[in-house]
């Protein structure tokens, strides 16, 4: 399989309030790398995405929002000794005026994040830059005929159109999904298999009909980002019915899991897809920090079976963007058995 993928992400490296304690990011430069060597050593090839076109994403993100990410760094460095990571600390909730963005660079940083789990840092914007232009790149040589799969990091599953958090700062599944209906994809289907809820894919297509999200994740009564992934979540307007949030709880085991797989497959074939993204998060891991579901090593490889048998009955193209997983051991592992029976 060809891997898209760059060392630009390698500076950036994310502060987060975790628990009352500031500290170094579970997504540290650590995950791409161990992935990377992982399919290096199983006899993958690697290429550099090419530039990304800015006009894409800004119909996925808010103009004011890229702006904020590309300037926050050096705007951050004309305080007198500025502190090493570029944080917002007030958010826009219940009864503040959600609407009103603040001109000072404190209040835009938290008016366009939602978590304190993200920093800005001078590596930052090249990264969610490189990272985006992987998935782009992956999508079109998919579209040319060669399996791909775009090794992003930072993640982007959890940025919405102008806000970032848990971890993510650009949707890199949601600009591959827009760039497949430009490339003239009438209905996308993104299939989201991270343990957390991809609440930001949700919310940019939430009332559209010509992109499918589909979310198999912990139960967000239990688990982050909390207040998105309901199973009652449906979408609104011409995107009523084409999202599906299949909730788990804590501890789920492969049985149930692969339950809700077969549940949303059989959405992705009845919803006249002709091309699917894959988020794939292996946070689902049985070992990983972030998370406690019951999935092992192979079940990933079944995992990937089942969703690109899909795909082939549909004839839809199958790119695969990388979210989630912190179980450092066995991040390369977990993705390169969920990549070798898509090759």
């Amino acid at each position: 399989m060809l891997i898209i993928a760059s060392d630009e992400h390698r500076a950036h490296h994310s502060l987060e309030l975790s628990d009352g304690r500031l500290m170094d990011s579970w997504e540290g430069p650590d995950r791409a790398d161990l992935i990377a060597d992982a399919l290096r050593s199983a006899g993958h090839t690697f290429a550099e995405p090419a530039p990304l076109d800015l006009e894409l994403v800004g119909r996925i993100h808010t103009a004011e929002y890229v702006e904020l990410l590309a300037t926050a760094w050096d705007r951050w460095q004309e305080q007198d000794d500025p502190p090493p990571a570029a944080m917002g600390f007030t958010w826009p909730t219940r009864g503040l005026a959600a609407d009103r963005r603040p001109s000072d660079l404190i209040g835009q940083l938290g008016f366009h994040s939602f978590a304190a789990d993200c920093s800005i840092v001078a590596g930052t914007w090249s990264a969610v830059q490189s990272a985006a232009a992987a998935a782009v790149t992956a999508t079109d040589r998919v579209l040319d005929g060669t399996a791909a799969y775009a090794l992003c990091r930072p993640p982007g599953h959890h940025a919405t159109a102008d806000q970032f958090g848990g971890y993510c700062y650009l949707n890199n599944a949601a600009v591959a999904a827009q760039h497949l209906r430009d490339r003239g994809a009438s209905r996308v289907t993104v299939l989201d298999v991270d343990y957390h809820h991809g609440n930001g894919t949700q919310s940019i297509f939430y009332d559209r009909n010509d992109v499918h999200f589909v979310s198999i994740h912990a139960d967000p009564v239990e688990e982050f980002p909390w207040f998105a992934g309901h199973a009652d979540e449906r979408g609104t307007g011409a995107g009523e019915g084409w999202n599906l949030n299949l909730p788990l709880p804590r501890g789920t085991g492969r049985a149930a899991w692969f339950d809700a797989l077969t549940t949303a497959v059989q959405a992705i074939t009845t919803a006249g897809t002709d091309a699917v993204v894959v988020s794939l998060g292996v946070d689902t891991f049985e070992d990983d920090p972030l998370g406690t579901f019951d999935i092992t090593t192979d079940d990933f490889t079944r995992m990937a079976e089942a969703i690109g048998e899909t795909a082939t009955s549909l004839g839809a193209p199958l790119v695969v963007i990388q979210e989630g997983g912190y179980a450092t051991e066995a991040i390369g592992a977990n993705v390169n058995a969920f990549l070798t029976p898509l090759c």
